[in-house]
Protein backbone atom coordinates (compact mmCIF):
# COMPACT_ATOMS: atom_id res chain seq x y z
CA UNK A 1 0.00 0.00 0.00
CA UNK A 2 0.88 3.90 -0.97
CA UNK A 3 0.56 6.44 1.14
CA UNK A 4 1.04 9.32 1.65
CA UNK A 5 2.01 11.92 4.78
CA UNK A 6 0.93 15.28 3.34
CA UNK A 7 4.03 17.56 3.52
CA UNK A 8 6.53 14.63 3.46
CA UNK A 9 5.95 12.48 0.78
CA UNK A 10 5.34 9.04 -0.10
CA UNK A 11 5.98 5.33 1.61
CA UNK A 12 5.43 2.18 0.75
CA UNK A 13 3.66 -0.22 3.74
CA UNK A 14 3.44 -3.84 3.67
CA UNK A 15 0.39 -5.69 4.05
CA UNK A 16 1.54 -7.07 7.58
CA UNK A 17 1.65 -3.99 9.21
CA UNK A 18 -1.55 -2.64 8.48
CA UNK A 19 -3.09 -4.37 11.50
CA UNK A 20 -0.72 -2.31 14.00
CA UNK A 21 -1.30 1.16 11.77
CA UNK A 22 -5.72 0.40 12.15
CA UNK A 23 -5.05 -0.19 16.42
CA UNK A 24 -3.00 3.27 16.43
CA UNK A 25 -5.68 4.58 14.17
CA UNK A 26 -8.22 3.07 16.18
CA UNK A 27 -6.57 5.19 19.15
CA UNK A 28 -6.35 8.56 17.12
CA UNK A 29 -10.37 8.47 16.36
CA UNK A 30 -10.86 7.49 20.35
CA UNK A 31 -9.17 10.47 21.05
CA UNK A 32 -10.79 12.71 18.66
CA UNK A 33 -14.37 11.62 19.65
CA UNK A 34 -13.45 12.49 23.29
CA UNK A 35 -12.10 15.80 22.45
CA UNK A 36 -8.40 15.31 24.13
CA UNK A 37 -6.02 17.66 22.35
CA UNK A 38 -2.92 16.31 24.13
CA UNK A 39 -4.19 12.63 23.60
CA UNK A 40 -4.49 13.41 20.07
CA UNK A 41 -1.37 14.96 19.65
CA UNK A 42 -0.13 11.89 20.82
CA UNK A 43 -1.32 9.31 18.88
CA UNK A 44 -1.31 11.41 15.54
CA UNK A 45 2.43 11.32 16.12
CA UNK A 46 2.45 7.37 17.10
CA UNK A 47 0.73 7.04 13.95
CA UNK A 48 2.93 8.78 11.71
CA UNK A 49 5.73 7.88 13.51
CA UNK A 50 5.08 3.87 12.86
CA UNK A 51 4.24 4.98 9.23
CA UNK A 52 7.19 6.22 8.83
CA UNK A 53 9.37 3.26 10.29
CA UNK A 54 7.99 0.68 8.74
CA UNK A 55 7.29 2.20 5.80
CA UNK A 56 10.04 2.44 2.98
CA UNK A 57 10.22 5.89 1.47
CA UNK A 58 9.86 6.20 -2.46
CA UNK A 59 11.73 8.39 -4.25
CA UNK A 60 10.86 11.99 -4.35
CA UNK A 61 10.49 12.07 -8.03
CA UNK A 62 7.62 8.61 -8.08
CA UNK A 63 4.56 9.70 -8.67
CA UNK A 64 2.62 6.62 -7.55
CA UNK A 65 -0.87 6.95 -6.66
CA UNK A 66 -1.46 7.09 -3.16
CA UNK A 67 -4.16 4.43 -1.64
CA UNK A 68 -3.65 6.39 1.83
CA UNK A 69 -3.08 9.78 2.26
CA UNK A 70 -2.70 10.64 6.76
CA UNK A 71 -3.10 14.53 7.79
CA UNK A 72 1.12 16.12 8.38
CA UNK A 73 1.92 15.97 12.19
CA UNK A 74 1.14 19.66 12.79
CA UNK A 75 -2.59 18.90 11.46
CA UNK A 76 -5.35 20.19 14.32
CA UNK A 77 -7.82 17.59 15.74
CA UNK A 78 -11.07 19.29 13.44
CA UNK A 79 -8.59 18.66 10.31
CA UNK A 80 -8.16 15.23 10.97
CA UNK A 81 -11.72 15.27 11.97
CA UNK A 82 -13.06 16.38 8.51
CA UNK A 83 -10.44 13.10 7.47
CA UNK A 84 -11.72 10.82 9.12
CA UNK A 85 -14.47 7.73 7.31
CA UNK A 86 -16.08 5.25 8.54
CA UNK A 87 -13.16 3.40 8.87
CA UNK A 88 -11.03 5.86 10.31
CA UNK A 89 -7.72 7.41 8.59
CA UNK A 90 -6.70 3.56 7.76
CA UNK A 91 -9.41 1.32 5.80
CA UNK A 92 -9.46 -2.35 6.70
Amino acid sequence: MIVRIMGEGQVEIGAADIDVLNELDSELEAAIESDDETEFRTKLHALLDKVRHVGKALPDDSLEPSELILPPADASIEEVREMLGDTGLIPG
